[in-house]
C-alpha cells in the first residue's frame, strides 16, 4: 500500500514569522502545483504588491512567462547553465560589494535582469569540496594505473566506482580507456587534468544566479529579499526535525489536516522563542531553550492527613542559576504554584483469615 503524500506550502514575512500554510495535493512536483498555488493565494489574500521568491528548481518557463503575462513581480535561483548566454555582460564588469564577502553583477536579457552573486564563505566550501574530491580522484587513478596484469573489465568496473565517489570533480579529468580487447598498459590507460574546465569551475565557484523581472532596486535590496527564502527553507527544516511533522499516521483527510494544523500551531510558537531569544539571549536556539528548560520537573507531594484523607501538593522544582538568567532574558515568569488537593485515601481491599 502506498503511503500518503501531501504537499505544504508554508508562507512567512521577511523575518521569518509565519502568516498562513496551505495543503496541496499530494504525490505531485512544485513544478505542477505552482500555477494553481499562484491563484489560490491571489484569490484568499488579493493581487497586492507581493514578491514571488522561490528556488531554481521550481518555476519553469512556461509558468515565468505565465507571472509576467499577468503583472506578477518573481525574484528566483537561476540554474548556472544559463551563466554562457550572459558571459560576456556579467565578466567584463567588475565586481561590486553589497555585503561582507557578498558581491554581485547585473546583466540584462530579454525583459529580465540577472543578478550574478558571490558569497566568500560559500566559494571557500566549494573550493574546498572540488580540492579534496579531485586529488583523492586523482591519487586513486595512478593506483589503478599501478596495478599489476588488470583486465579492461576490470578497469572499467573500478574507474566506475571512482567516478562515483569524485562527483564533480570527475569532470575535470580527460580519460582514455583501452579500446576492446586491448590490453591495458601505460599507453592505452592515460589520464591528464582538463585546465579549461578547471578554470571556469574556480570562475563560477561560490557563485549563484538571480533572475527577477523588477526594474527597480539595488542589487544589494534584491540579494537581501532572495535571503528571505533562507528563512523559508530552515522553516520546513524545523518543521521536519525538530517538531516531528512527518510521518503521517493517519489516511482520513480532517485527520491529515488536523494533524498539520498542530504543527503549524507549534512552529509558531517556535519561531516566538526564536525571535525573542534572538533579541535576548543570541546564540541559543528553541531547542537548546528547551533542552535547558527540561530540567524543571513537577512532582507530587502526598501527606496523609489525620482525618484520613491524602494531601497532594504539586510543585515545579526550583530552576538552577543559569535557567533563572534565561527567564531573565526572555521576560519570562514562572506560574504560581498549583493549588494543592485533597482526595480521599484508597482503601486496601483484601480478606482476614
Amino acid at each position: 500500500m502506498g503511503r500518503v503524500q501531501v504537499v505544504i506550502a508554508l508562507i512567512v514575512t521577511p523575518e521569518g514569522f509565519p502568516v498562513a500554510y496551505e495543503v496541496m495535493p499530494g504525490n505531485t512536483s512544485d513544478k505542477t502545483t505552482l500555477p494553481d498555488f499562484l491563484r489560490k493565494i491571489e484569490a484568499q489574500y488579493g493581487k497586492m504588491n507581493r514578491l514571488w521568491i522561490m528556488d531554481r528548481g521550481i518555476p519553469t518557463e512556461d509558468a515565468l512567462e505565465q507571472m509576467r503575462t499577468e503583472g506578477a513581480s518573481y525574484l528566483v535561483g537561476t540554474p548556472r547553465g544559463r551563466l554562457s548566454r550572459l558571459e560576456d555582460q556579467l565578466f567584463s564588469q567588475p565586481w561590486k560589494q553589497v555585503q561582507s564577502q557578498i558581491e554581485v553583477k547585473l546583466a540584462r536579457d530579454g525583459e529580465d535582469l540577472y543578478v550574478l552573486t558571490r558569497s566568500g564563505g560559500r566559494r571557500d566550501k566549494e573550493q574546498s569540496m572540488r580540492r579534496r574530491r579531485l586529488k583523492k580522484l586523482w591519487n586513486r587513478l595512478h593506483e589503478i594505473r599501478a596495478m599489476k596484469k588488470l583486465e579492461r573489465d576490470e578497469l572499467l568496473i573500478k574507474l566506475g566506482a571512482a567516478k562515483q565517489a569524485a562527483g564533480n570533480a570527475w569532470k575535470l579529468v580527460d580519460i582514455r580507456i583501452p579500446e576492446p580487447r586491448q590490453e591495458v598498459t601505460m599507453g592505452t590507460f592515460t589520464f591528464e587534468l582538463n585546465r579549461k574546465k578547471l578554470r571556469k569551475i574556480r570562475r563560477g565557484e561560490g557563485t549563484y544566479l538571480l533572475r527577477t523581472n523588477l526594474t527597480a532596486g539595488s542589487p544589494e535590496e534584491l540579494w537581501k529579499q532572495y535571503i528571505v527564502l533562507t528563512e523559508v527553507e530552515q522553516a520546513f527544516k524545523e518543521l521536519k526535525n525538530d517538531l516531528d511533522i512527518r510521518p503521517v499516521y493517519h489516511q482520513k483527510d480532517d485527520r491529515i489536516e488536523s494533524h498539520i494544523f498542530v504543527s503549524f500551531l507549534s512552529y509558531c510558537l517556535q519561531v516566538t522563542l526564536k525571535q525573542r531569544a534572538k533579541a535576548k539571549a543570541p546564540g541559543l536556539t528553541p531547542r537548546a531553550i528547551l533542552e535547558k528548560f527540561k530540567t524543571m520537573q513537577m512532582i507530587d507531594v502526598h501527606l496523609p492527613t489525620t482525618d484520613g484523607r491524602n494531601l497532594i501538593l504539586p510543585r515545579y522544582t526550583q530552576p538552577e542559576k543559569d535557567i533563572q538568567l534565561l527567564l531573565h532574558q526572555l521576560n519570562l515568569t514562572l506560574p504560581d504554584q498549583p493549588p494543592p488537593r485533597l482526595e480521599e485515601l484508597k482503601k486496601k481491599c483484601g480478606a482476614d483469615l
